[in-house]
Protein backbone atom coordinates (compact mmCIF):
# COMPACT_ATOMS: atom_id res chain seq x y z
CA UNK A 1 0.00 0.00 0.00
CA UNK A 2 1.30 3.46 -0.89
CA UNK A 3 2.39 5.56 2.07
CA UNK A 4 0.52 8.87 2.01
CA UNK A 5 2.66 11.93 1.43
CA UNK A 6 2.97 14.35 4.36
CA UNK A 7 0.37 17.08 4.38
CA UNK A 8 1.29 20.74 4.21
CA UNK A 9 -1.04 23.10 6.11
CA UNK A 10 -2.94 25.47 3.86
CA UNK A 11 -1.41 28.45 5.64
CA UNK A 12 2.14 27.14 5.27
CA UNK A 13 4.34 28.10 2.35
CA UNK A 14 8.10 27.71 2.10
CA UNK A 15 8.22 30.55 -0.40
CA UNK A 16 6.32 32.97 1.86
CA UNK A 17 8.51 32.00 4.82
CA UNK A 18 11.66 32.52 2.74
CA UNK A 19 10.58 35.97 1.59
CA UNK A 20 9.53 37.00 5.09
CA UNK A 21 12.64 35.66 6.85
CA UNK A 22 14.89 37.46 4.33
CA UNK A 23 13.01 40.76 4.72
CA UNK A 24 11.89 40.64 1.11
CA UNK A 25 8.21 40.74 2.00
CA UNK A 26 6.13 41.65 5.02
CA UNK A 27 4.42 38.87 6.96
CA UNK A 28 0.81 38.50 5.86
CA UNK A 29 -1.93 37.59 8.28
CA UNK A 30 -4.59 35.31 6.84
CA UNK A 31 -7.41 37.25 8.43
CA UNK A 32 -9.67 37.22 5.39
CA UNK A 33 -12.16 34.54 4.39
CA UNK A 34 -10.72 32.42 1.58
CA UNK A 35 -14.09 31.97 -0.11
CA UNK A 36 -14.77 35.71 -0.08
CA UNK A 37 -11.31 36.49 -1.43
CA UNK A 38 -11.73 33.98 -4.22
CA UNK A 39 -15.09 35.49 -5.07
CA UNK A 40 -13.44 38.89 -5.46
CA UNK A 41 -11.01 37.43 -8.01
CA UNK A 42 -13.62 35.77 -10.25
CA UNK A 43 -15.08 37.47 -13.26
CA UNK A 44 -18.58 36.67 -14.51
CA UNK A 45 -17.58 33.90 -16.93
CA UNK A 46 -15.28 32.24 -14.42
CA UNK A 47 -18.02 32.26 -11.80
CA UNK A 48 -20.41 30.55 -14.21
CA UNK A 49 -17.81 27.92 -15.12
CA UNK A 50 -17.03 27.23 -11.46
CA UNK A 51 -20.74 26.99 -10.64
CA UNK A 52 -21.12 24.37 -13.35
CA UNK A 53 -18.30 22.28 -11.93
CA UNK A 54 -19.74 22.46 -8.42
CA UNK A 55 -23.16 21.46 -9.75
CA UNK A 56 -22.37 18.61 -12.17
CA UNK A 57 -26.02 17.57 -12.40
CA UNK A 58 -26.61 20.74 -14.43
CA UNK A 59 -23.99 19.79 -17.00
CA UNK A 60 -24.58 17.43 -19.95
CA UNK A 61 -22.79 14.13 -19.39
CA UNK A 62 -20.52 12.76 -22.15
CA UNK A 63 -21.71 9.64 -23.93
CA UNK A 64 -19.69 6.44 -23.38
CA UNK A 65 -18.64 6.47 -27.01
CA UNK A 66 -16.93 9.83 -26.55
CA UNK A 67 -15.23 8.96 -23.28
CA UNK A 68 -11.55 8.13 -23.63
CA UNK A 69 -10.60 4.90 -21.96
CA UNK A 70 -6.98 4.29 -21.03
CA UNK A 71 -5.17 2.17 -18.51
CA UNK A 72 -5.53 3.40 -14.94
CA UNK A 73 -2.18 3.71 -13.19
CA UNK A 74 -1.70 2.17 -9.79
CA UNK A 75 -1.31 4.49 -6.83
CA UNK A 76 2.29 3.34 -6.46
CA UNK A 77 3.13 4.04 -10.11
CA UNK A 78 1.54 7.47 -10.08
CA UNK A 79 3.33 8.41 -6.84
CA UNK A 80 6.66 7.30 -8.30
CA UNK A 81 6.04 9.36 -11.43
CA UNK A 82 5.24 12.52 -9.45
CA UNK A 83 8.27 12.00 -7.21
CA UNK A 84 10.53 11.50 -10.25
CA UNK A 85 9.41 14.73 -11.94
CA UNK A 86 9.83 16.70 -8.72
CA UNK A 87 13.32 15.27 -8.19
CA UNK A 88 14.34 16.19 -11.73
CA UNK A 89 13.19 19.78 -11.28
CA UNK A 90 14.99 20.04 -7.96
CA UNK A 91 18.20 18.80 -9.57
CA UNK A 92 17.74 21.26 -12.44
CA UNK A 93 17.63 24.14 -9.95
CA UNK A 94 20.55 22.99 -7.80
CA UNK A 95 23.05 21.62 -10.30
CA UNK A 96 21.51 21.42 -13.77
CA UNK A 97 18.96 19.16 -15.42
CA UNK A 98 19.80 15.43 -15.21
CA UNK A 99 20.59 13.69 -18.54
CA UNK A 100 17.61 12.02 -20.15
CA UNK A 101 15.06 14.06 -18.22
CA UNK A 102 13.96 16.09 -21.22
CA UNK A 103 14.53 19.29 -19.25
CA UNK A 104 16.61 22.11 -20.68
CA UNK A 105 19.90 22.77 -18.93
CA UNK A 106 19.78 26.21 -17.33
CA UNK A 107 23.13 27.22 -15.88
CA UNK A 108 23.66 29.79 -13.16
CA UNK A 109 25.72 32.78 -14.42
CA UNK A 110 29.47 32.85 -13.58
CA UNK A 111 30.33 33.43 -9.92
CA UNK A 112 32.38 36.55 -10.66
CA UNK A 113 31.19 39.91 -11.93
CA UNK A 114 33.32 42.17 -14.06
CA UNK A 115 34.59 45.20 -12.16
CA UNK A 116 33.49 47.94 -11.97
CA UNK A 117 30.01 46.52 -11.37
CA UNK A 118 27.11 48.38 -12.93
CA UNK A 119 24.09 48.11 -10.58
CA UNK A 120 21.71 48.68 -13.50
CA UNK A 121 22.83 45.64 -15.50
CA UNK A 122 24.60 43.28 -13.09
CA UNK A 123 21.47 41.33 -12.22
CA UNK A 124 20.37 40.79 -15.83
CA UNK A 125 21.98 37.31 -16.27
CA UNK A 126 20.46 36.20 -12.96
CA UNK A 127 17.05 37.51 -13.97
CA UNK A 128 17.26 35.42 -17.14
CA UNK A 129 18.33 32.36 -15.15
CA UNK A 130 15.45 32.79 -12.70
CA UNK A 131 12.84 33.38 -15.41
CA UNK A 132 14.03 30.36 -17.41
CA UNK A 133 13.75 28.12 -14.34
CA UNK A 134 10.26 29.46 -13.67
CA UNK A 135 9.14 28.81 -17.25
CA UNK A 136 10.48 25.28 -17.12
CA UNK A 137 8.79 24.61 -13.79
CA UNK A 138 5.49 26.02 -15.02
CA UNK A 139 5.41 24.00 -18.25
CA UNK A 140 6.55 20.75 -16.62
CA UNK A 141 4.18 20.97 -13.67
CA UNK A 142 1.21 21.97 -15.81
CA UNK A 143 1.74 18.78 -17.77
CA UNK A 144 2.22 16.71 -14.59
CA UNK A 145 -0.90 18.16 -13.00
CA UNK A 146 -2.92 17.32 -16.12
CA UNK A 147 -1.56 13.76 -16.07
CA UNK A 148 -2.65 13.29 -12.46
CA UNK A 149 -6.08 14.77 -13.24
CA UNK A 150 -6.43 12.28 -16.08
CA UNK A 151 -5.97 9.43 -13.61
CA UNK A 152 -8.60 10.90 -11.30
CA UNK A 153 -11.02 11.32 -14.19
CA UNK A 154 -10.87 7.55 -14.77
CA UNK A 155 -11.69 6.77 -11.15
CA UNK A 156 -14.77 7.30 -8.98
CA UNK A 157 -17.34 10.03 -9.57
CA UNK A 158 -15.98 11.94 -6.55
CA UNK A 159 -12.47 11.96 -7.99
CA UNK A 160 -13.82 12.89 -11.40
CA UNK A 161 -15.49 15.95 -9.88
CA UNK A 162 -12.29 16.80 -8.02
CA UNK A 163 -10.34 16.65 -11.28
CA UNK A 164 -12.86 18.93 -12.97
CA UNK A 165 -12.74 21.35 -10.04
CA UNK A 166 -8.95 21.44 -10.12
CA UNK A 167 -8.96 22.14 -13.87
CA UNK A 168 -11.37 25.01 -13.30
CA UNK A 169 -9.28 26.51 -10.51
CA UNK A 170 -6.10 26.20 -12.58
CA UNK A 171 -7.76 28.10 -15.40
CA UNK A 172 -9.01 30.78 -13.01
CA UNK A 173 -5.86 31.27 -10.94
CA UNK A 174 -2.99 30.55 -13.34
CA UNK A 175 -2.69 34.12 -14.62
CA UNK A 176 -2.73 35.61 -11.11
CA UNK A 177 -0.20 33.01 -9.97
CA UNK A 178 2.16 33.85 -12.84
CA UNK A 179 2.06 37.57 -12.01
CA UNK A 180 2.72 37.03 -8.30
CA UNK A 181 5.59 34.60 -8.85
CA UNK A 182 7.17 36.88 -11.45
CA UNK A 183 7.42 39.54 -8.73
CA UNK A 184 9.78 37.32 -6.71
CA UNK A 185 12.60 37.94 -9.20
CA UNK A 186 12.05 41.68 -8.77
CA UNK A 187 12.45 41.30 -5.00
CA UNK A 188 15.73 39.45 -5.57
CA UNK A 189 16.90 42.18 -7.94
CA UNK A 190 16.20 44.84 -5.35
CA UNK A 191 18.36 43.03 -2.76
CA UNK A 192 21.04 42.41 -5.38
CA UNK A 193 21.30 46.07 -6.34
CA UNK A 194 21.51 47.06 -2.67
CA UNK A 195 24.36 44.56 -2.17
CA UNK A 196 26.21 45.90 -5.23
CA UNK A 197 25.93 49.46 -3.94
CA UNK A 198 27.26 48.44 -0.51
CA UNK A 199 30.15 46.61 -2.18
CA UNK A 200 30.96 49.62 -4.36
CA UNK A 201 30.87 51.97 -1.38
CA UNK A 202 33.24 49.76 0.61
CA UNK A 203 35.63 49.73 -2.34
CA UNK A 204 35.54 53.51 -2.57
CA UNK A 205 36.05 53.90 1.19
CA UNK A 206 38.97 51.45 1.17
CA UNK A 207 40.65 53.24 -1.73
CA UNK A 208 40.21 56.60 0.00
CA UNK A 209 41.85 55.20 3.12
CA UNK A 210 44.48 53.37 1.06
CA UNK A 211 43.41 50.04 2.59
CA UNK A 212 42.74 46.58 1.25
CA UNK A 213 39.92 44.82 3.10
CA UNK A 214 39.29 41.08 2.83
CA UNK A 215 35.52 41.55 2.87
CA UNK A 216 35.74 43.37 -0.45
CA UNK A 217 35.86 40.04 -2.23
CA UNK A 218 32.75 39.51 -4.33
CA UNK A 219 32.22 36.04 -2.87
CA UNK A 220 31.47 37.57 0.53
CA UNK A 221 28.10 38.85 -0.73
CA UNK A 222 27.60 37.31 -4.17
CA UNK A 223 27.65 33.63 -3.11
CA UNK A 224 24.85 34.11 -0.53
CA UNK A 225 22.84 35.92 -3.20
CA UNK A 226 23.29 33.03 -5.63
CA UNK A 227 22.26 30.52 -2.99
CA UNK A 228 19.21 32.63 -2.15
CA UNK A 229 18.06 32.38 -5.77
CA UNK A 230 18.22 28.59 -5.65
CA UNK A 231 16.53 28.44 -2.26
CA UNK A 232 13.68 30.64 -3.49
CA UNK A 233 13.25 28.52 -6.63
CA UNK A 234 13.08 25.34 -4.54
CA UNK A 235 10.49 26.99 -2.32
CA UNK A 236 8.54 28.05 -5.41
CA UNK A 237 8.68 24.48 -6.69
CA UNK A 238 7.18 23.33 -3.39
CA UNK A 239 4.38 25.88 -3.78
CA UNK A 240 3.68 24.95 -7.40
CA UNK A 241 3.57 21.25 -6.46
CA UNK A 242 0.80 21.63 -3.87
CA UNK A 243 -2.23 21.23 -6.20
CA UNK A 244 -0.73 18.11 -7.78
CA UNK A 245 0.16 16.63 -4.41
CA UNK A 246 -3.39 17.28 -3.22
CA UNK A 247 -4.81 15.39 -6.19
CA UNK A 248 -2.34 12.58 -5.64
CA UNK A 249 -3.27 12.33 -1.97
CA UNK A 250 -6.96 11.98 -2.86
CA UNK A 251 -6.12 9.33 -5.47
CA UNK A 252 -3.97 7.36 -3.03
CA UNK A 253 -6.55 7.59 -0.25
CA UNK A 254 -9.31 6.15 -2.41
CA UNK A 255 -7.13 3.31 -3.62
CA UNK A 256 -5.99 2.56 -0.04
CA UNK A 257 -9.63 2.29 1.05
CA UNK A 258 -10.34 -0.15 -1.74
CA UNK A 259 -7.63 -2.55 -0.53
Amino acid sequence: MTRPLPRTPLNSSKLVRFLTENDMSDAVRNAYDVGQKLGDWLNFRQAIALHGVLNPELQPQPSPANTRRAALMTAEALSRHVKKIRSQLEQSIVEGAPPGSGLARIDMPPAELDEPIDPKTAFTPYRRFYAAQQRQMEATLQNLRAQVRTQLSKSSSALQQLAALDAAFENILSEREAVLLANVAKLHEKRFVQAVKRHTKKQADAMAADEIAMDLRQSAWLMPMRQALRTALLAELDTRMQPTLGLLEAFNLEHAQQQ
